[in-house]
């Protein structure tokens, strides 16, 4: 992922949680720390919250494949040898006159 896209995701989670502060207790976080909903800093604040939105819209279109991914956070390839001992070489076929 790209800085900028995690730089977004911060934000995002940041709005969020504020939203879930806002839902549950009735408490905006981010106008309590910049004074008020209409204070020049918190709007700021709820601008790259809403920009960082926009650039974490792609990362919805984005397939996610888990077969790509192992346990240990290494990406494979998809490519894997399933030849065992018994399989026949890889040589091209040949008529046998």
């Amino acid at each position: 992922m790209r800085t900028i896209q995690r730089i977004a995701l911060v934000l995002v989670i940041i709005g969020a949680l504020n939203w879930g502060l806002i839902g549950l207790f009735q408490w905006d976080l981010v106008a309590a720390l910049f004074g008020g909903q209409d204070a020049g800093l918190a709007r700021v604040v709820y601008t790259l919250v809403g920009v960082g939105a926009l650039f974490c819209l792609p990362l919805l279109f984005d397939p996610m494949h888990e077969d790509e991914h192992s346990n240990d956070g290494v990406r494979r390839s998809g490519n894997m040898n399933y030849a065992t001992e018994f399989s026949e070489e890889n040589e091209p076929f040949r008529d046998k006159d």
